[in-house]
């Protein structure tokens, strides 16, 4: 049986969820994936055979929160695929683990070593249970009793300007007076509410906006598409893929499935296919 299901948080999640992903892949041959930088926190549990990744240089933890980096990563399995994974808002983990998120971003954490109960119990709920549906209330009704963990006000200001950043490229300043913030306090409340800096935040997103549309407008010109997203020009634009993938533009658009699609857009602006060596 393969799957891939992306199923959308209930109302009062969504501004803190961005989305659940279920994936099951039977009899898998040693394939590999890059993950590239998406600008979201993850939750992952995994149910089905060891990951490995080039990063770590190790085999990933079965069920782990893995935050915001900067780095690109080759993962590679085999056998059976089946994972579980909560993709939060940019700034919605924060509301719901004590620690800052600049605490996870380093390298992926194990479950047994955040030391929550609650949080273990869930992935042994998860475990156990098979149907998607059944899974999606677990973790709902998990994130429920863990929401008042959040400082609105700070919630407010960082949204704002995540906001700010998704809609163009803007300096730390600008993004600091609008939210009413000093540069130091800004740049610290960010770092604890996101995981990273203002900065690499903002160079993620751009990233991002260029791999959407270089996937959404395959004739696009490297010109153009440097002049849409905020770089200075092609050879910027160039240079920052090659940092946050690995690929060029043209590799990075030969690697790409071809049947590109909103629903799978998510999932497809963090994993892209490897050749097979």
């Amino acid at each position: 049986m393969n799957k891939f299901k992306a199923i959308q948080p209930s109302a009062p999640l969504a501004p803190y969820v961005k989305q659940y992903w279920f994936v099951t892949i039977e009899d898998v041959t040693l394939t590999s994936q890059r993950l590239v930088p998406f600008g979201c926190t993850a939750l992952s549990f995994h149910k089905g055979d060891r990951t490995y990744s080039s990063l770590e240089n190790d085999y990933l933890p079965q069920s782990h929160l893995h935050g915001i980096t900067t780095n690109y990563t080759n993962l590679s399995f085999s056998g059976l695929i089946d994972f579980i994974c909560i993709i939060f808002q940019p700034a919605g983990a924060k509301a719901f683990f004590k620690m800052p998120l600049n605490e996870f971003n380093a390298t992926p954490i194990p479950l047994d070593i955040l030391g929550d109960s609650e949080l273990s119990e869930l992935a042994r709920q998860l475990n156990e249970t098979a149907n998607d549906s059944a899974c999606t209330q677990l973790i709902e009704h998990f994130l429920y009793q863990r929401i008042s963990q959040l400082n609105k006000y700070n919630n407010i200001r960082m949204n704002a300007a995540i906001d700010m950043i998704y809609k163009g490229p803007t300096d730390v300043n600008h993004l600091a007076e609008a939210v009413c913030l000093s540069y130091k306090q800004f740049k610290r409340i960010f770092l604890e509410s996101i995981g990273i800096n203002p900065k690499d935040f903002s160079q993620i997103i751009r990233f991002q906006k260029v791999h959407h549309l270089l996937q959404l407008h395959t004739d696009m010109t490297l010109d153009k598409l440097a002049d849409e997203c905020g770089y200075y020009d092609k050879s910027h634009l160039i240079k920052e893929m090659k940092e946050f993938s690995g690929f060029t533009p043209a590799e990075l658009l030969e690697a790409c499935d071809p049947t590109y699609s909103a629903y799978h857009g998510l999932f497809r602006s963090a994993f892209i296919n490897l050749p097979l060596e």
